[in-house]
Parts: structure tokens; C-alpha cells; sequence
């Protein structure tokens, strides 16, 4: 590894940032609350305040910030306090001045803003590490929000993330929790993601593609592009008006029942991860508006998640077995999809995610139970040595996320009951979808394929049946071990009868008088006791210290 020295305040900055937290009280707190009881630990005193961990991240920089958003949606790692200090990183970041959005707007879209759009607000609406959004109206008159990229983001995060990137790979190099818990696998995935957020265009073909499989669900809403007002620095889609899902008020709640929505919220969800295999993926409550007619809006579609086909058949398999509270086949499921290898501890993670599992047999979304039980599933895999793929993480965060929102709308709705509700259509829908014209075709493909080849193939087998050169070859033992293995043992057996057949003749020649004598025994007896005790020994020292175990 190589340090430039215009890289040396980059790794000054993370390193006492590390060192400052790294031996902390909150660090410790951090590292149990995975697998132990937070009751207890909301009362205690840490080194730092929630504000000054906070204020640490912004000096920091962007990237900082992201990670701490990110952060503030887990609240299986830190007490409440920090945890609602951190959520002001969502929306609590100061915005960039109207001059520097004046001129993004314009040398993004190649027209002044007053041609472009009928009014446009100075004041954004919010403002994040990554970008601020703005109110607007087009020409026409429609409402919509613009969200403006910040100058120079870009750069910050890819230095930033190149800094993190080689101190990984060092810490991955010399630290054992670092090996186990692949840091430098999850910044990879880290990079990946942050660098997809800052691509608008991606974006607004994320909100295109959730709203179209969405389109069902009549009490969901996701604000399309405006794709002529779009580019890579600037966003411009519909105006949804709503606020934070978290400021529903208790009276409103005790008013109005709204587990028909969190209902359909969770089904939405286990479409998204099931079927579709394109979820958004940060749905924390800033990005998850309630809208003034009861409706929720998905927002923010930079972070999404996308689940291959074998792995959407694995995280069905994973949902059910934990909704039906089955601890061994959740270990099962989890093992074949995870890369281990012989020293991993099989059994020691199998009793462990068993016990897990049952414990959270009656728990309800107040509980936060779900995404919380997949990331600690995570924790056990690797200290157990194994390791699960990175989905199984992302989607502990999505869940957890869902707990909160789930929470909110009906405290008492049990997440696992729904998902064994909705398994019956999910299965349906997906066994229709592969059912589909293309899959179809594919198969009918594959088939002829198999057709064309099956007369030359079976040609070939009659043919070396009938001349006797037919041979199967099993790929089961190593026959050279085994025959070596074999000799060894004949040679041993055979060794220790000569050396016992020179000690029975010894000691019958001890009783023949004889003229050469050795301390006045015979001598050529005790030649034979010798040859035979040092064979003996030798014989012993090969079978303790040299057989393979």
C-alpha cells in the first residue's frame, strides 16, 4: 500500500476518529446490543454525547454523513438517544446556497430555470449529504420537486471511499474480526451502492420501475420522473405533499386503524423482495412519506437492492421457516447459501440459530424483532465461520426498517403472521411468472437442443457396448492411496513377525553352549536381542510420529 501525501489528512482524519471511538463505552454497547438485551443500557452514561458523535460525522465529511444516516436506521446497535440524534443527518445538513443550484439547474438542463419551470423555490424543502431538494411548478403548472446533486460530491466520495478501501484491506490483512466479518466485502458493496445514489438518471429509472410494479397496491404511491427535466445532477418528478410517517400523532393512531396499511405496506414489500428481486431498499422514515389522504409514498430511490432469481428462492424459503418459527430448517437454509469450509462450526451455529429463532416465537412489531433476527443471524454465521452472502445483510436492513414503519402504523402487528398469509399468493404469482412466454421458450430450446443430440449420443453408447469399449469412470477413491495404504500395513505386519520370530529364536539359542560369549551369555543370542529390540523401537517411532492421522 502506497500513502500519497495528498492523501495523508484523508487517513489522519479517519484514523483519530477511530481511535476516539474504538475503545469507547458506546463502541462496546455497540458490538453486544447484536446479540444481547438492550433493557438497562438506555440510562447509561457513554464517553460521547449523541451530539458530539454527530457533530464528529459532519466534520467528517459526506461520506461520513451517509454512513451515519444509515446508522441512525438501526436501532438493534444504539440506544435511542443516538439513534435520534443521527436521524438529523437526513434532513438536518446544511443546504448549499441557491447561487451554486441556480447554476447546477442550468448547466445541467442547457436552459435558464425561468423557461424551464414556471417558479422555483430558493428555499429547499430538504436538504441531504448528497443532494437538496427544491419545490417547483413546470410551465404547465404542475407541482413537482428537484432535487439538486451538491458540487463536487462525486469526488469526495470516491477519495473518501478509497481511503476506507485500503484501510480495510489492511485491517482485513492483520485482524482476525476484520477476516471474519469480510470488511472489505462490505465496503466493496458499500461503494457500489453510494455510487449507484449518486447516478439521478439511475434514480429516476428506479422510480419508474417500482411505480410500475407497485401500480396495484391502491394505497402506495411512488412519485414518477419528469424524464425531459432529468439528467445525472438533477432529479424532477412529482410533487407528492406528506410528511415523515413517524409524526403520526397517537391521537390519529387511536382515531383511525391502520393495519389494513401496514397490511398492505408489508405485502408490497414481499413482492418487491420475492418476485420482483428490485426492492427499495432504504426505506427508513424519512424516505416514507404520509401523504394528507392516508396514502404512503415511497421516495428516494437511490438505494435499491436487486435479488437474483436462486436467491429470491432462497429468501422465500428463509421467511417461511422463521414465520413458522422452524430453527433447524432456517439454519439449513441459511448453510445452503453460505460459503464455508471445514473448519467452520457447524453444529455450535446450527443449536445457536435454533435457539434464536424459537426465543422469537411471540414477538410483535413494538418488538422490532425481524430485521433485528436477520442481522444477528448474520453475527452468528461469522462467528461460527461462516459466511453469508451480503443480501441476507441488506435485507436485515429493509426489515428492520419495516419493523419500524410497521410499528408505527399497528404496534401489535405480527409481521411473521402476515408473511405466512401472503406465501400462498406469493408462490402462486411466482410459479405464473415462470410460466411466462420467455421461460417457456427457453425450456422449449433447451429441449430441442436435447433432441437433436440424443440418436448421435445413444449411437455412441450401442456402438462401444457392442465392441466392449464401454467404460465408466468413478471419480470415488484414490486407488494409488488405498494400494500404498495397503502395502504399508503388509510391510508392517510382516516386519513385526520377522522381529518376533528373532526374538523367539534368541531366546531358544540362549540355551545352547557356546564359546563366543557377550557378558557370558551367548554371544550371537544377544545380537538377535539387539537387532530385534532396535527394529522394535524404530517400528514404534514410524507408527507414533511419522503415520498421517
Amino acid at each position: 500500500m502506497s500513502v500519497l501525501p495528498n492523501n495523508m489528512l484523508r487517513y489522519r482524519k479517519f484514523i483519530s476518529f477511530m481511535l476516539k471511538y474504538w475503545h469507547s463505552d458506546l463502541f462496546r454497547s455497540t458490538a453486544s446490543q447484536v446479540t444481547n438485551n438492550k433493557e438497562g443500557q438506555e440510562n447509561e452514561d457513554f464517553d460521547q454525547t449523541p451530539e458530539e458523535l454527530v457533530e464528529d460525522l459532519k466534520r467528517m465529511g459526506p461520506t461520513y454523513i451517509k454512513l451515519g444516516q444509515l446508522l441512525s436506521t438501526r436501532p438493534d446497535l444504539l440506544p435511542d438517544a443516538y439513534l435520534q440524534e443521527l436521524a438529523t443527518l437526513q434532513d438536518d445538513v446544511p443546504p448549499i446556497s441557491y447561487k451554486e443550484v441556480h447554476h447546477i439547474v442550468e448547466e445541467e438542463l442547457g436552459t435558464r430555470i425561468s423557461k424551464a419551470f414556471g417558479s422555483f423555490e430558493e428555499k429547499p424543502l430538504a436538504s441531504a449529504s448528497i443532494g437538496q431538494v427544491h419545490y417547483a411548478t413546470l410551465r404547465s403548472g404542475q407541482p413537482v420537486a428537484v432535487k439538486v446533486q451538491r458540487p463536487g460530491i462525486r469526488l469526495k466520495f470516491l477519495e473518501d471511499l478509497d481511503t476506507l478501501r485500503e484501510l480495510a484491506g489492511l485491517a482485513v490483512k492483520h485482524t482476525e474480526m476484520a477476516r471474519r466479518y469480510s470488511f472489505d466485502q462490505v465496503l466493496e458493496e458499500l461503494r457500489r451502492i453510494l455510487l449507484q445514489e449518486l447516478d439521478y438518471n439511475r434514480e429516476a429509472k428506479n422510480l419508474e420501475t417500482l411505480g410500475q410494479n407497485l401500480k396495484k397496491y391502491r394505497h402506495l404511491v411512488v412519485p414518477q420522473p419528469i424524464n425531459d427535466y432529468c439528467t445525472g445532477k438533477v432529479l424532477t418528478m412529482e410533487y407528492i405533499q406528506g410528511k415523515k410517517i413517524t409524526s403520526l400523532s397517537p391521537l390519529k393512531q387511536l382515531e383511525v386503524d391502520y393495519s389494513p396499511l401496514a397490511d398492505e405496506l408489508v405485502q408490497a414489500y414481499l413482492q418487491q423482495i420475492i418476485i420482483d428481486g428490485f426492492v427499495h431498499a432504504d426505506p427508513h422514515p424519512g424516505n416514507v412519506q404520509f401523504t394528507a389522504n392516508d396514502k404512503i409514498a415511497l421516495i428516494d430511490l437511490g438505494m435499491v437492492a436487486k435479488f437474483t432469481l436462486q436467491m429470491q428462492e432462497y429468501i422465500l424459503q428463509l421467511l417461511i421457516s422463521i414465520s413458522t418459527t422452524n430453527g433447524s430448517e432456517t439454519a439449513n437454509i441459511l448453510l445452503k447459501m453460505s460459503k464455508y469450509d471445514e473448519l467452520a462450526d457447524i453444529e455450535i451455529f446450527q443449536k445457536t440459530i435454533s435457539d434464536l429463532i424459537m426465543d422469537s416465537e411471540h414477538s410483535t412489531a413494538k418488538d422490532l424483532q425481524t430485521g433485528r433476527l436477520l442481522i444477528q443471524l448474520n453475527r452468528l454465521a461469522a462467528e461460527c465461520g461462516i459466511h453469508l452472502p451480503v443480501e441476507i445483510n441488506i435485507l436485515g436492513k429493509i426489515l428492520l426498517n419495516m419493523d419500524q414503519l410497521v410499528a408505527i402504523l399497528d404496534p401489535d402487528f405480527d409481521l411473521k403472521k402476515a408473511i405466512q398469509k401472503h406465501v400462498q399468493k406469493i408462490m402462486r404469482t411466482k410459479a405464473y411468472e415462470e410460466l411466462k412466454p420467455e421461460n417457456f421458450f427457453s425450456m422449449l430450446l433447451e429441449s430441442k437442443k436435447l433432441a437433436e443430440n440424443m440418436p448421435e449420443r445413444l449411437n455412441k453408447i450401442s456402438e462401444n457396448l457392442a465392441n466392449n469399449e464401454l467404460k465408466i469412470h468413478v471419480d470415488a477413491i484414490d486407488e494409488k492411496r488405498v494400494t500404498d495404504g495397503f502395502q504399508k500395513v503388509a510391510n508392517r505386519i510382516t516386519l513385526g513377525l520377522i522381529i518376533a520370530a528373532t526374538i523367539i529364536g534368541a531366546a531358544m539359542l540362549m540355551q545352547v553352549p557356546s564359546e563366543f560369549n557377550i557378558f557370558g551369555y551367548p554371544g550371537l543370542a544377544i545380537i538377535l536381542f539387539v537387532l530385534a529390540a532396535g527394529g522394535g523401537i524404530i517400528l514404534s517411532y514410524i507408527i507414533i510420529f511419522k503415520d498421517e492421522s
